[in-house]
């Protein structure tokens, strides 16, 4: 263990230990507010080119596990915390969090004060960020680093973190529907729920066209999370323009939501701080149920929240906003089999409030196939 120093390019520096891998880093400085769910996190390609600052401060008691993981490996380009559990209890772990860090070269730092810096970032919005660990650099010349360093705005990095070939998810017990998935850094939680219900998933590369879709006949398509700012995402709007046209079921969460807007013709812009935890109020406009909900996400999509809206595929409504900020938080059309949210319905690991939209999922795919 060496000193260690995170520097954001605001030139605030904060000393701290290396932990994990030792070296340098780079990314946007997110900070993450669920006490619960760390694996989760840092294997969620969402969160891919992100340094992430965890505001529980005591974090990696369950150590980890293959079976938590959200894709094959971890996506996180650093993790910040303050307190790293020096004791793994839990009879799942099959290693500690910092053995698995340094075994993917994740760089990481702990003992810094994470308020003050989620605090300072509240106050300053979201920016780019160092890690600096083992390094004979002086303070200038790692801000230097850092903003010679690639900001989130203007990114395109689902081509990262996407399949590079189609694979399929089975459905358990009998097959009632196909469903068409774009990955954009999709998520193992969210095919496993939909396939409880079902829905045999096809997980096709973000690059999949719309004939290709088409082709496989899905009962409906399903656009995922995924990492970067969606202004950014060209053709894949025009790809579920082409779906819209089709009146093909379509369910977008979290990057498919913005993308799903952007289809529409709504604008997209970049979050001060974002919305990242496990504990967002967000209510349903229409029942005025509020739900707990799961978020990753620094963009957010510029729709009307008061009234209907009109788009050359009919008229649609904004669904659900959240209750701290009044971010848009789904929408739907209503002359088309079509919506979307902001948040994680699979909320892996919790809550578990939103699980019904899978629920609402399969019931559009099952009005449609009944017409």
């Amino acid at each position: 263990m060496c000193t260690a120093f995170l520097v954001l390019d605001d030139g605030r520096t904060f000393e701290g230990k290396s932990w994990g891998a030792q070296g340098r880093t780079f990314g946007e400085a997110v900070f993450q507010t669920g006490m619960t769910g760390y694996q989760e996190t840092l294997t969620d390609p969402s969160y891919h080119k992100q340094v992430v600052i965890m505001t529980a401060p005591h974090i990696g008691n369950t150590g980890f596990n293959s079976h938590d993981n959200e894709s094959e490996k971890i996506w996180v380009s650093g993790f910040v915390v303050r307190n790293p559990s020096q004791l793994v209890s839990n009879w799942r772990s099959e290693n500690d969090l910092e053995s698995e860090l340094v075994s993917q070269n994740i760089v990481g730092l702990q003992g810094i004060d994470t308020r003050a810096l989620t605090r300072h970032l509240r106050d300053r919005g979201a920016m780019r960020v160092g890690i600096f660990s083992g390094l004979d650099l002086t303070r200038e010349e790692m801000v230097i680093e850092v903003r010679k360093s690639s900001q989130m705005s203007g990114s395109f990095l689902v081509a990262d973190v996407s399949t590079d070939s189609p694979y399929v998810v089975a459905a358990k017990g009998d097959k009632k529907f196909v469903v068409a998935a774009l990955d954009l850094g999709i998520k193992s939680a969210t095919p496993r729920a939909l396939s409880e219900r079902g829905v045999e998933v096809h997980v096709l590369p973000f690059n999949t066209s719309a004939e290709d879709i088409i082709a496989l006949n899905p009962d409906g398509v399903f656009i995922s999370n995924g990492p970067g700012d969606p202004a950014t995402m060209i053709d894949v709007i025009e790809v579920v323009r082409q779906i819209l046209a089709k009146a093909i079921p379509i369910f977008g969460i979290c990057f498919g939501h913005q993308i799903l807007g952007r289809a529409l013709g709504f604008e997209t812009y970049k979050l001060a701080f974002g919305h990242r935890g496990i504990n967002q109020p967000v209510i349903d406009k229409s029942t005025g149920k509020v739900e707990i909900t799961s978020h990753n996400h620094g963009f957010a999509l510029a729709a009307p929240t008061d009234s209907e809206f009109t788009t050359v595929f009919g008229r649609g409504e904004v669904t659900h906003v959240c209750l701290n900020d009044g971010v848009v938080e789904g929408l739907r059309l209503i002359d088309q089999p079509a919506f979307s949210v902001q948040y994680h319905p699979e909320a892996a690991a919790g809550p578990h409030d939103a699980a019904y939209l899978f629920d609402r999922f399969v019931d559009l795919m099952s009005k449609k196939v009944s017409k």
